[in-house]
């Protein structure tokens, strides 16, 4: 809860926009979250402080350098912690001691009920307003999601995964979110693009339904 209420707070919105946008200056982020330049270094500041922040000059063309942020190392403990070591080990152990099958079920256990708690948040009749709505609720909980038009569907991008020490272990961990889309917004969203393999974001390609 404290990591949510934090994420919804113009600081912890402008963590989030750096972690997307990798560096961003003042005036950018002013621009994005329609506050004043001033009111945007005050808290890049504090963040700076804090440890969370760098700056470095960049030249922008031909006129004079910029000052653009970036998030440290010391940032990723803002983002929510899903003690990755213990759900290794915890999976490891059902499919060792239960089976593969077994952990495929614990899986989708898991998925059915975050898929639950999610159906509370969205209340839309279209496709799109869903996204937007699951997109909404999954930047709360620290994962920085967007949604996009692409064409006649929509595309729900996440750029950070906070299974991502697991997955590369347990794959079917991704099925989780794969469960969420298809019983809140479309059965007919498909991954195109992950996280897990190299990929810049997790894409989901998004059908109206």
């Amino acid at each position: 809860m404290q990591e949510a209420r934090f994420f919804q707070s113009t600081r912890g919105k402008i963590v989030s926009a750096l972690r997307r946008r990798h560096a961003a200056s003042a005036v950018d982020l002013a621009g994005e979250f329609g506050l004043s330049t001033n009111a945007v270094r005050q808290q890049l500041l504090a963040l700076e402080r804090d440890g969370y922040v760098a700056e470095r000059a960049v030249r922008r063309g031909r006129t004079k350098p910029t000052l653009e942020y970036s998030l440290t190392a010391g940032a990723e403990e803002l983002f929510p912690q899903q003690y990755d070591r213990m759900l290794n080990a915890v999976l490891r152990e059902v499919r060792e001691t239960l089976g593969a099958e077994a952990l495929s079920s614990v899986i989708q256990g898991i998925g059915k009920r975050a898929a639950a708690k999610v159906r509370e948040r969205v209340g839309a009749s279209d496709t799109q307003g869903r996204a937007h709505e699951v997109a909404t609720y999954l930047r709360e909980q620290g994962v920085e999601a967007e949604v996009i038009q692409v064409g006649g569907a929509v595309e729900l991008r996440e750029h950070n995964c906070p299974y991502a020490k697991t997955v590369s272990e347990h794959p079917e961990v991704c099925s989780i979110i794969h469960t969420v889309l298809r019983e809140t917004v479309s059965a007919e969203s498909t991954q195109v693009e992950s996280l897990a393999t190299g990929g810049d974001a997790c894409r989901f390609e998004i059908k109206a339904s």
